[in-house]
């Protein structure tokens, strides 16, 4: 399963969020490989709008397992200042999935 999502990283935050992806802890990326999350990558715009791609068996199922996670906690509740959501959410409870419409293999 490929999945496709889009986020909004606020613009004066953009520096620091692109500076923390390249220092992701590596309890997180282990979280990730062990919960299904496969070939994961994030790209942005200028601007903040962030697109990301991941394949996976089964993305509900994958998102639940890192929701147990403790350090998947921790890296939401840092993360969620960066982005442009209704307050109270956690970064991975507001991803906006979006729908395949092409694929070459």
């Amino acid at each position: 399963m490929r999945v496709g999502f889009c986020f909004k990283v606020k613009e004066s935050m953009i520096p620091e969020y692109r500076r923390r992806h390249r220092e992701v802890w590596p309890e997180m990326l282990q979280a990730l490989r062990e919960t299904g999350w496969k070939n994961y990558s994030l790209f942005m715009r200028d601007d903040g709008l962030l697109f990301g791609y991941l394949e996976t068996d089964d993305f509900d199922r994958a998102r639940a397992l890192m929701a147990e996670r403790e350090v998947n906690l921790r890296w939401q509740r840092d993360m969620a200042p960066f982005f442009e959501i209704e307050s109270g959410r956690r970064p991975d409870q507001a991803m906006l999935q979006l729908d395949e419409v092409f694929h070459l293999d």
